[in-house]
């Protein structure tokens, strides 16, 4: 392969849209992947920017294990809209022995069946960013939001007014907010090693998690 492996191993089958995201972000973030697809044009597209890309259909008999998925740690099933070559990929990629499995469902019926033959997490990318995107514009005051269960969330807020100027040991985010500071943000470039002595800055947004409501209150201010 390509690139000497850093992280995590990983094989992404299906390369759609969510498929080519999910594998060239882990790709940029020096992790050693394995993308397969069953059209030329998807593995030409990526084939200079990951480890390995190779064409095939994932539903011929032990076409994965030639490839060496065994081998990865965590494998991508994201061709959720093929529900054959969904449950056959993912079947053998649990024969196989791959630690973690993560499978993209189109609807719930389709999850039931991937939980039922091992994936160890079933995911609705469109159901999830549709909620996202909900929450977003239910929440003014959050220029982004993710949530992470129906009650807890990590949002990104302008910094309120009262913060402006003081330090953590200040604010006392955790003890007076019931939040957790996870940094700051100015432009792109996010500090998430925020010093307790460090000033906060009027043109920045702050990025923090907690209960929605606690959020909420927070960011309203």
């Amino acid at each position: 392969m390509r690139k000497k492996m850093k992280n995590k191993s990983y094989a992404v089958i299906g390369l759609g849209q969510f498929g080519m995201t999910v594998a060239l972000t882990l790709a940029e973030a020096n992790c050693d992947v394995l993308a397969i697809d069953d059209k030329d044009d998807n593995v030409q597209d990526i084939a200079e920017k990951v480890s390995y890309a190779v064409k095939a259909d994932v539903r011929d008999p032990g076409i994965l294990e030639s490839f060496g998925v065994q081998n990865v740690d965590v494998a991508v099933i994201a061709v959720a809209e093929n529900m054959e070559a969904s449950i056959t990929a993912t079947m053998q990629v649990k024969e196989l022995g791959v630690p973690f499995v993560m499978a993209k469902a189109m609807n719930s019926l389709h999850g039931r069946i991937l939980e039922k033959i091992g994936a160890d997490k079933v995911i609705y990318p469109e159901h999830s960013m549709g909620i996202r995107v909900a929450r977003n514009l239910l929440s003014s005051g959050f220029v982004d939001m993710f949530e992470l269960s129906s009650d807890f969330s990590m949002a990104e807020f302008k910094i309120p007014r009262e913060w402006i100027g003081k330090t953590l040991r200040e604010l006392k985010v955790r003890e007076k907010y019931n939040i957790n500071l996870i940094g700051l943000k100015h432009g792109d470039k996010m500090n998430m090693n925020v010093a307790p002595d460090e000033v906060f800055p009027a043109d920045c947004t702050v990025v923090a998690a907690g209960a929605n409501s606690d959020l909420n209150k927070v960011s309203e201010n």
